[in-house]
């Protein structure tokens, strides 16, 4: 079983930048491949990025490419979201998830069994 607990969402302007970050509970997260993902409002649940449990390897949604970057810190149970260049569009909110480690990662949230309760961000024009 992992908990997670996203924080750092919140109000910003667009073209600015925001670090989202998931803290997981257990001893096991290193062995766990770590996701975020976003819900708008009246849309669908799609993925964001995604990280392996080793860390090697990383996932990115098109439209988030070269301005988000996943990260992870094993030592600290901690998965991040830094988001640079915000967009509107961006507005969401976001999950972290976790899924049994692989060596690919995945951008299917069905694979995910473990989620976060989500943070929101919202970003002004």
């Amino acid at each position: 079983q992992v908990q997670l607990v996203e924080s750092g969402g919140g109000l910003v302007q667009a073209g600015s930048s925001v670090t989202l970050s998931c803290s997981a509970s257990g001893r096991t997260f290193g062995s766990y491949d770590m996701g975020w993902f976003r819900q708008a409002p009246g849309k669908e649940r799609e993925f964001v990025a995604a990280i392996t449990w080793f860390g090697r390897t990383t996932r990115y949604e098109d439209s988030v490419k070269g301005r988000f970057t996943i990260s992870r810190d094993n030592a600290k149970n901690t998965v991040y979201l830094q988001m640079n260049s915000l967009k509107p569009e961006d507005t969401a909110v976001y999950y972290c998830a976790a899924q049994p480690g692989t060596y690919t990662g995945s951008s299917r949230g069905d694979d995910y069994p473990y989620w976060g309760q989500g943070t929101q961000v919202t970003v002004s024009s």
